[in-house]
């Protein structure tokens, strides 16, 4: 009779991500005002763009799962309850500073 291993850790990177940081802060709309001026007088597009840019549906750019979601991919530190909060009473900053960071991580060639 063959004997059966059985796995019960999964296997797991051995390289420490490091903590990351937003590229701009909540408050930097002067850092790109075209992203600005797009979250001000057409939000549904600035939301379109990033959830594109996120290959999510459309319209959940601005959600507290896409902020949680692309904080965690890129190591930010944060919690889903400072998520919420930025969503909630700064949606619009919210937004921008988002869709600022992929620009910039973007340029940089760390965009994933």
């Amino acid at each position: 009779m063959a004997s059966q291993t059985v796995i019960t850790v999964q296997p797991q990177f051995s390289a420490a991500q490091q903590p990351g940081e937003w590229q701009t802060g909540l408050l930097d709309c002067c850092s790109d005002c075209g992203v600005c001026l797009c979250g001000i007088f057409c939000f549904p597009c600035l939301d379109c763009q990033v959830a594109g840019d996120m290959d999510e549906c459309c319209l959940c750019g601005s959600s507290v799962a896409m902020r949680t979601l692309y904080r965690t991919k890129y190591n930010i530190p944060g919690s889903i309850l400072g998520d919420f909060c930025t969503v909630l009473w700064c949606t619009s900053c919210s937004l921008c500073q988002l869709k600022r960071d992929i620009n910039r991580r973007k340029a940089q060639g760390i965009f994933w």
